[in-house]
């Protein structure tokens, strides 16, 4: 008898994993880049920024974000992070652009970029990575990562 209690409650425990699984959306990591960058204050060792960054949402549903983390490293150092816990929705297969704040310490950056062994490189590497906070059932974060590269040149 207590064999066929625990047979009936694993069964039980898999079939409401299986079902939980088909019920969660499987939704595409969003895409975030930089639209602008302005300064609103600082000092030699914190600089605020206001950023607005495009959410790009490949999903067929819309994303209702409540939160975002940001944290943008440079060539392997960290430069700047940020949260936001003004909720907006970006549209299905759609864009949504928002404003927050970004703390960075642009000063101790550019000390560590200037002692680098390849400082005649053309360009730098950059990681912006993070997570949105999204209030649908069965999903709570939905990270994203964006890698690139910024030239180093002069405009022509």
């Amino acid at each position: 008898m207590l064999i066929t209690s625990r047979w009936v409650v694993w069964v039980c425990t898999v079939c409401v994993a299986v079902g939980c699984s088909l019920v969660a959306p499987k939704l595409e990591r969003p895409e975030v880049s930089v639209a602008s960058i302005e300064l609103v204050s600082g000092n030699l060792f914190q600089q605020n920024f206001l950023v607005k960054l495009e959410l790009q949402n490949p999903n067929s549903r819309a994303l209702p974000v409540t939160g975002l983390h940001v944290e943008l490293n440079v060539a392997g150092e960290r430069l700047a992070s940020g949260v936001s816990n003004r909720p907006f929705v970006v549209p299905a297969q759609g864009t949504t652009q928002f404003d927050m704040t970004i703390t960075a310490n642009v000063a101790l950056a550019l000390l560590k970029l200037s002692q680098r062994g390849d400082s005649h490189s053309d360009s730098i590497d950059y990681d912006l990575t993070g997570s949105a906070s999204i209030d649908l059932p069965f999903l709570r974060d939905l990270p994203f990562h964006q890698r690139g590269s910024l030239s180093l040149r002069a405009p022509q």
